[in-house]
């Protein structure tokens, strides 16, 4: 965790990335930011400004680290955890889109039986 000058630790979806992440890496640092901004999606979910506009940095991030995996699955899982942050966020449309393109079947239905309204 890098610290800034006045002694605050950094978000780490803030964070630098040196070089291009491989598949494993690249979820392993979704899976860290999606824990990291869990406060601020449910913080974003009361209207919290300040936690909203924190929410919304970490989801681009871990969208963006996303559409660059390339194994399917792992894109897959790396997406539901997103689709799971957007939802605790009330990010009801950014989930659905998101929801609409994972691929493989048994995520799909893991994601309809966590989040029913995504289905509609």
């Amino acid at each position: 965790m890098k610290w800034f000058a006045r002694g605050k630790p950094g978000d780490i979806w803030d964070e630098a990335i040196d070089g291009p992440l491989g598949d494993i890496e690249a979820a392993g640092r979704i899976r860290a930011i999606c824990e990291a901004a869990s406060v601020s999606a449910a913080g974003s979910a009361h209207n919290d400004k300040r936690e909203s506009e924190r929410y919304e940095r970490a989801a681009k991030v871990a969208m963006e680290i996303a559409m660059k995996i390339s194994d399917g699955l792992m894109r897959d899982d790396a997406v539901h955890r997103i689709v799971n942050l957007c939802m605790k966020a009330n990010d009801l449309k950014t989930a659905q889109i998101l929801f609409r393109a994972i691929h493989a079947a048994w995520i799909r239905e893991t994601v309809q039986r966590d989040h029913p309204t995504l289905a509609s």
